[in-house]
């Protein structure tokens, strides 16, 4: 069996034992888990191709992944298959296909529990590795932040780390998009400044509210709860989060009616300017809620924010009881 401590992934990365199997990144950090499978996927292709599915393809046609990963490449060239969203599907496909030979799969999947079928399977096949994501601890992120602006040559206050750490959190893909954007101001003095990362990262607040969005459009309900925590500690107003939520969910009724009248998720995403990093999750929301659902999931979100207008000291009480309500919605429909 080879399970590996979550402290021991990120020195796995830079050393793995295998360059053919099955590697499971899994866990509540959503960006973590993508970041891990990314780092795996270029090394072990190169500069060669990545064929990438996701979880419910292989749910609908389980014969997908085991002919992708044993299709021989014309180059000999080894197959790297990278599945987002893992799930059923895939853990069947894996169980009757057994070891890989010629091919790195790469799993992406959510906080599964010790007894759950893939990571159970992963975990105790010679030919697989399962890597555990979880948040961030405080010393682990201060070492990424401190270690990201080192290879970009930027120098950096001794509080800038510090500062930054207590504004993002512990999500590993908030904390890289806002490394990024501080890398890029920075690229010509090589320069960081507190006050630079008070005015270039006061906005976070935003991408907590998108966390929240598609936790609850994917009925993902702790990983809502902690991205809600996150932005009430930022001193977000409860009834901008709902009237953010109200217009996030009528939205989607819009794209789901283009949806019905035959248009593919994945074209209706890809025309509204949605970020790279969210459009898996946005068109997961547009193949979960039917019409019918979303209306009422709506009228749940409008009624709320006029009681929390209502009634300002239970604002917070109506917003956790509204958002929670309609993210047990989304799997039960």
């Amino acid at each position: 069996m080879t399970a590996l401590k979550a402290h021991e992934v990120t020195r796995y990365l830079a050393r793995p034992d295998l360059s053919e199997g099955v590697f499971l990144a899994y866990g509540p950090d959503g960006g973590l888990v993508r970041e891990t499978a990314q780092s795996l996927a270029k090394r072990f292709a190169g500069d060669g191709d990545i064929i990438v599915l996701e979880g419910d393809e292989v749910d609908k046609d389980p014969g997908k992944l085991a002919i992708e990963a044993k299709t021989t490449s014309l180059f000999g060239d080894k197959r790297v298959i990278r599945v987002r969203n893992a799930g059923k599907g895939t853990t069947a496909v894996l169980s009757e296909m057994g070891e890989p030979v010629g091919a790195a799969i790469i799993l992406e999947a959510g906080n599964l529990a010790p007894r759950d079928a893939l990571r159970v399977l992963v975990e105790g096949a010679k030919w697989g590795r399962a890597l555990p994501c979880y948040p961030d601890s405080d010393e682990v992120l201060l070492g990424v932040i401190r270690d990201s602006f080192s290879k970009a040559g930027i120098a950096a206050e001794a509080e800038v780390a510090v500062t930054l750490r207590d504004i993002l959190g512990n999500d590993r893909e908030i904390t890289r998009r806002e490394l990024e954007k501080l890398e890029l101001f920075a690229a010509g003095t090589k320069r960081l400044t507190v006050e630079d990362v008070m005015i270039l990262c006061a906005d976070n607040a935003m991408l907590a509210i998108d966390e929240i969005i598609d936790a609850i459009g994917t009925g993902h309900a702790a990983e809502m709860e902690t991205a809600l925590g996150r932005a009430l500690a930022a001193a977000v107003n409860p009834q901008q989060i709902l009237a953010t939520v109200t217009q996030h969910f009528a939205q989607l009724r819009r794209w789901r009616t283009e949806v019905d009248a035959g248009k593919t998720p994945r074209e209706i995403i890809d025309r509204g300017r949605v970020h790279f990093s969210r459009k898996a999750s946005m068109e997961q929301q547009l193949r979960l809620w039917t019409d019918d659902a979303l209306a009422a999931a709506s009228e749940r979100f409008y009624q709320a924010l006029a009681e929390a207008r209502k009634t300002y000291d239970l604002q917070e009480t109506v917003l956790r009881r509204a958002l929670l309500a309609v993210c047990l919605q989304a799997t039960s429909h």
